[in-house]
């Protein structure tokens, strides 16, 4: 006793429609029900020794994989170098009583007497 299945099926080509660069621009990439970043696609020049450095050290993971990975690296050293410029100015300025202007004569105060004492 078997039923057979009230579905349709084709055994021809896919009935769906082609999907077109429009379709993917306004698509929502999702890992785990999550948006995840996607990457966008670019042409750039770079140097032959470049190319070669990060082929060479890239073996079978891909150089562009690397050379993204390189990027982000770089843009998070920018931002925690600044925050840290940021926060070793504010602890300056306020064990120092000084004014946020003159930051350079504060610094100076502090470092030419030490010199001064050896």
């Amino acid at each position: 006793m078997s039923k057979k299945s009230s579905l349709k099926t084709s055994e021809g080509p896919d009935e769906y429609p082609e999907l077109t660069e429009a379709d993917l621009e306004q698509a929502r990439f999702r890992v785990n029900l999550k948006d995840v970043p996607r990457k966008q696609r670019v042409n750039i020049m770079l140097d032959t020794g470049v190319i070669a450095f990060f082929k060479a050290k890239a073996g079978s993971r891909g150089y562009q994989t690397l050379i993204n990975e390189t990027l982000k690296k770089a843009i998070h050293h920018e931002e925690l170098e600044e925050t840290l410029r940021r926060v070793i100015r504010e602890e300056i300025i306020s064990k120092s009583n000084c004014n946020p202007v003159s930051i350079i004569d504060c610094i100076a105060a502090r470092i030419i007497p030490n010199i001064d004492e050896t």
